[in-house]
């Protein structure tokens, strides 16, 4: 590229369309932050990102009034200081292109008008936008034809790219503490209902999370193997789904489709699990009639159930979209942490951190709860009570950190057939952000593939 291109006009420096921008507004902007250093911040609170500006000399103006503003002497001239700025960037090889020479940035500055840096910083952000969706569009178009395409991965992996066209902005995230404070009264004399709550199918459980699991939280449900922590995960599921109709996506990487449908119809109907896998069920009248009463709720239950072995977290989030925007998704259960594809990581544990990191922003993002079931190391058998410990999730260490609850599922009788409390179950909360902790004992009706409350048996 020859230097004859900066002796250019800026007007004239990049034909119209070249590519997606507005170098007017551009040019606006790169006026008015040297007019009024400050704008610099207030832009950037309200999410502009200078990235976006696609002219060279426009964005290395901005650059060089950002590392100026805080030195500048009153009364200095401003264009010949973002003058020297520049060339120092070109003289330590920041600054890969020629810079706007004195008489052009004293031109600028002339020309400044703040007051409308806001409206051509939203100009510029959309154009910016505009050119990120053309690119992926591109991006896509060549991921299709590839030869090695695979629709499994690759359409949720353009998803989450689409996601990035649209930057997260910051001027809402930062609130005076006064904003709150209305919620906060509300909150204090409304109790919570069905619409900000998801009841768990458990009075005590309930009454320790007041009213149930709560939007953008992330719940960690660990147990040894054959404890039951599947019955356990289908029992909330059902209590969300089939009980308070909340739209539930139930994600079985372990379980199929059949299986899953046979242990909801004998939780919900009271009908042996066994008799159902051994098509006797018909023998019992009674077992017939219950069915033919709870079937229809359990049909029109708005409860979503995947089987699919494969699961990433782009793929699931994908889902989640899709199911939050066209059936109002509320609740998202998986079974089981450690079966799902981790992202490529130096080691198991930090592909594990990865995934519970981005299943608690899942949570957040979208406003739902997200429900991990977890599988314990044997750190319990080694135990002379056998009571399992938060310590003794795998790769513990960042699952514990990103839950906002964690329950540790346990039964005696698992360990010990004649136990004197065969039959009971003790959700041990041993993670309770803002709340208490406590052990909650429930009974296990293993022929029902279902854990209720004491108070029901």
């Amino acid at each position: 590229m020859s230097d004859d291109m900066w002796e250019a006009p800026l007007d004239d420096q990049l034909p119209a369309g070249d590519y997606i921008a507005d170098v007017e507004a551009e040019r606006i902007l790169a006026a008015a932050v040297m007019a009024r250093t400050d704008l610099v911040d207030d832009l950037a609170v309200q999410g502009f990102d200078p990235a976006d500006i696609t002219t060279d000399r426009y964005r290395w103006i901005w650059f060089a009034v950002e590392e100026i503003r805080a030195s500048l002497q009153p009364g200095s001239i401003r264009w010949e200081a973002v003058e020297r700025q520049l060339q120092a960037f070109r003289a330590d090889g920041r600054m890969p292109t020629v810079p706007a020479t004195k008489d052009e940035l004293a031109q600028l500055y002339i020309e400044a008008t703040p007051a409308s840096a806001s409206w051509a910083a939203d100009r510029v952000t959309k154009k910016a936008i505009a050119a990120r969706l053309v690119a992926h569009g591109h991006a896509a178009i060549n991921l299709a034809r590839s030869a090695a395409f695979d629709p499994d991965t690759d359409i949720a992996a353009a998803q989450l790219e689409l996601d990035g066209v649209i930057r997260q902005g910051t001027d809402e995230e930062t609130i005076q503490v006064g904003d709150v404070l209305e919620g906060v009264l509300t909150r204090a004399v409304t109790p919570p209902t069905a619409d900000d709550r998801i009841s768990t199918g458990f009075m005590d459980l309930d009454s320790l999370f007041t009213g149930g699991w709560a939007a953008g939280q992330m719940v960690v449900i660990g147990a040894r193997p054959a404890m039951g922590k599947t019955t356990l995960g289908l029992g909330l599921a059902r209590a969300a789904a089939v009980r308070n109709g909340i739209p539930t996506l139930f994600e079985s990487l372990e379980m199929g489709r059949d299986e899953i449908g046979n242990s909801i119809v004998s939780a919900e109907a009271r009908v042996a699990l066994h008799h159902i896998k051994l098509g006797i069920v018909g023998d019992d009248t009674a077992a017939v009639q219950r069915l033919a009463k709870r079937g229809p709720a359990i049909q029109a239950a708005p409860l979503f159930i995947n089987d699919n072995a494969f699961l990433t977290m782009p793929i699931l989030r994908a889902r989640v979209r899709h199911l939050v925007r066209t059936a109002g998704l509320r609740l998202v259960i998986v079974d089981y942490l450690q079966l799902m594809q981790a992202p490529k990581a130096e080691n198991r544990q930090v592909a594990v951190s990865e995934l519970s990191r981005q299943l608690k922003l899942l949570a957040k993002e979208f406003g739902i709860t997200v429900v991990v079931l977890a599988q314990l190391n044997r750190g319990p058998e080694q135990r002379t009570d056998k009571k399992p410990m938060v310590s003794d999730l795998r790769e513990s260490g960042s699952i514990e950190q990103d839950a906002d609850i964690v329950i540790l599922l346990h039964r005696e009788d698992a360990y010990e057939k004649d136990s004197p409390r065969s039959g009971e179950a003790d959700f041990i909360v041993g993670k309770h952000r803002g709340g208490p902790t406590a052990t909650i004992t429930a009974a296990f009706q293993g022929h029902y593939a279902r854990f209720v409350d004491m108070a029901a048996t």
